[in-house]
């Protein structure tokens, strides 16, 4: 009997590793960026005879079916493989107030359309709104499939308060089971039809709505739980200029979030550079480190198929392209697939430039205070992905500092839109650039990469802050002065027992490779200069808020102009200030002039309306010794609102 239960034991052993390994390697959903086509870019615009019956008339059965045609025969060999129909099929409600779509639309509905999609080996997308539709409550008497006693009436709130981004539903009440269960059974009407992609809109707080009718986290958890049930694989974007105060709720719950407002500039042509392409290189920045397998930062469409209907440049389309790849968002077309120009199609179908999305690297800027950018990610074999972009109005020439990036001696340059290599670089590679335009470049260090794009995140008199890009886990040591003055295994420290008012170098050590030095003051003292007891002016205004000192200036930018009070600093040099700030909308940027020297100075936005609440950053400023002018404006554009600054 022993010996037969040792066989058992073997034998279940042998089943149950196999198990194992098939759970481990279990493919995660969105593992990487989706790739496809979608609608709404369609749908939003005024081009000449895209809408003839009225504004997102474009939507019908035949319509899609072309596009996914197209997908098939031309994309899909790239990795674009989703068909998602946005917003506009929708055409009732049934007896439990569930979706039903719209039959002169689509007259054979959705779950043939989903097969139709299926049978050309593409994944079928669709869309809801946040919250109850007005038009299901049905005075609150349409009854919850599956849910016995629940009706609409249990699934809101007394008041009938509304929620969304129009304000267009009922907010639901988690509070009452019944809620759960109506979405429930939205998401078995969804996977019915075989949708294997969900865009929730309008969801907050975001979509520059926040407080408590607009806090959504609620219907997201139970969406997540929803779809899951249905036992069918659903990716899951929620949408739009969602909050990044929420992100840990977003990476839980979802497969990506749309950090920004539409692309589409509801306008004569698909989308133009100021409304609102250009805005991408500011509001992505805050959600870099949020992105990676199964959660990724979603960019909105891309509109660079077809130069007429896009109505941007060539170089802006590329520029567009490039950034949505190395960001490692989703990458779906907006564009009349059946109406692409040959540039387009070069654009759309580079697959080292769509290998670069598919790595899910995002890359980062090495700073942002002027137009002439430099964007990197460190690559798995070592090489490096940079983008060089001019966002400026005038041709310009972007040089990227290898030192800065952590790359010593020459490397190998490869140009990835002209997939052809360069040669090799030493020290610098530099491009001259039309507006709005971009270089592409994979470039591989020929020796052992160093710790890079070291900065400082904060100084106090005795210690300095910060943080630099490499590897957890490898052994850094810090030096200033050739002292060894710290080491750590995480990619940031504080270097604590300086001294105040004392110009510090800082070199981070990896393996003997050396990053390029920073330099530091530490301050006298600590001192916070409050904005309302500075200077605003042309119209910049102070206001109340639960801020440092309960008031900050607001109002700033156009003529509105904020001089802070006079900073005085014991010795010339880079100070780490630390500013404090309102920013409820998406990522505005300020002009900071100091003492006659001008730099841009994008913030990190809440999208969430609450201008009652600051946030922080630290930003280097070069002081003089004795009294300094600090300004803050933007005669183009409106500036965040200002609380403090604190040295």
């Amino acid at each position: 009997m022993r010996a037969l239960g040792v066989v058992a034991g073997l034998l279940a052993s042998l089943i149950a590793v196999p198990a194992a390994q098939a759970q481990q390697q279990a493919p995660v959903l969105g593992e990487k960026p989706y790739m496809g086509w979608s609608s709404w870019t369609l749908q939003a615009t005024n081009h000449p005879g895209v809408n003839p019956d009225g504004p997102a008339s474009w939507l019908n059965e035949k319509n899609v079916l072309a596009q996914a045609d197209v997908l098939a025969a031309k994309y899909k060999k790239h990795g674009y493989d989703h068909v998602n129909v946005d917003a506009g099929w929708l055409g009732s409600f049934d007896e439990y107030g569930r979706p039903v779509v719209d039959a002169k639309k689509f007259p054979r509905g959705f779950k043939w359309l989903g097969e139709y999609v299926h049978g050309k080996g593409l994944k079928f997308g669709s869309y809801l709104a946040v919250g109850l539709d007005l038009k299901a409550y049905n005075d609150g008497r349409t009854p919850i499939y599956n849910a016995p006693g629940c009706t609409t009436k249990d699934v809101v709130y007394p008041d009938l308060r509304r929620t969304n981004g129009w304000d267009m539903a009922y907010k639901m009440n988690f509070d009452n089971p019944c809620s759960q269960k109506y979405v429930d059974s939205l998401a078995q009407v969804l996977a019915g039809w075989g949708v294997d992609f969900l865009k929730l809109d309008g969801v907050g707080p975001g979509s520059f709505k926040g407080g408590e009718n607009y806090d959504n986290t609620s219907d997201v958890k139970a969406w997540n739980a929803a779809l899951k049930r249905t036992g069918r694989p659903i990716q899951f974007l929620i949408s739009w200029a969602l909050s990044h105060r929420q992100a840990d709720v977003w990476k839980a719950n979802t497969n990506g979030w749309r950090v920004d407002t539409d692309v589409e500039c509801y306008c004569n042509t698909l989308v133009t550079w100021n409304q609102s392409v250009k805005q991408r290189w500011n509001d992505v920045v805050q959600w870099i480190d949020d992105a990676g397998p199964g959660r990724w930062n979603n960019l909105d469409s891309l509109a660079v198929g077809n130069g007429q209907m896009d109505g941007i440049t060539e170089a802006e389309r590329q520029s567009y392209m490039t950034l949505w790849a190395i960001s490692s968002s989703p990458l779906y077309i907006g564009d009349d697939l059946t109406k692409i120009d040959d540039y387009g199609h070069q654009l759309l179908t580079n697959d080292e430039v769509i290998a670069i999305n598919q790595a899910g690297l995002p890359a980062r800027p090495v700073d942002q205070f002027s137009d002439q950018q430099v964007w990197y990610a460190r690559n798995r074999d070592g090489s490096y992905t940079v983008a060089l972009f001019n966002l400026g109005s005038r041709p310009a020439t972007v040089t990227a500092d290898f030192a800065q990036l952590g790359i010593n001696g020459t490397a190998k340059v490869r140009d990835v839109w002209s997939r052809k290599d360069i040669g090799q670089a030493k020290g610098s590679f530099s491009a001259d650039l039309p507006v709005h335009g971009t270089k592409l470049l994979k470039i591989t260090p020929r020796t052992a990469v160093s710790p890079g794009v070291v900065q400082g995140t904060g100084a106090t008199p005795t210690s300095v802050s910060l943080k630099w890009q490499g590897k957890s886990g490898v052994r850094y040591d810090v030096y200033t002065g050739g002292k060894k003055v710290a080491t750590t295994t995480s990619t940031n420290v504080t270097v604590t027992g300086l001294t105040p008012a004392t110009s510090y170098e800082f070199t981070v050590v990896q393996n003997g490779s050396r990053s390029k030095p920073v330099s530091f003051v530490t301050p006298k003292e600590t001192v916070t200069y409050e904005a309302e007891k500075g200077s605003p002016a042309g119209g910049a205004t102070v206001y109340g808020c639960a801020c440092s000192n309960g008031s900050k200036v607001g109002f700033i930018g156009g003529s509105g102009v904020l001089t802070m009070p006079t900073v005085t600093v014991p010795r010339e040099g880079t100070y780490l200030v630390e500013l404090s700030y309102v920013d409820a909308s998406s990522s505005r940027t300020g002009i900071v002039t100091v003492n006659g020297t001008s730099f841009k100075l994008p913030v990190a936005g809440s999208n969430d309306d609450n201008w009652n609440l600051p946030q922080k950053v630290t930003v280097p400023i070069y002081l003089l010794a004795g009294n300094n002018t600090i300004r803050f404006g933007n005669p183009d554009d409106s500036v965040f609102d200002v609380d403090s600054i604190r040295i």
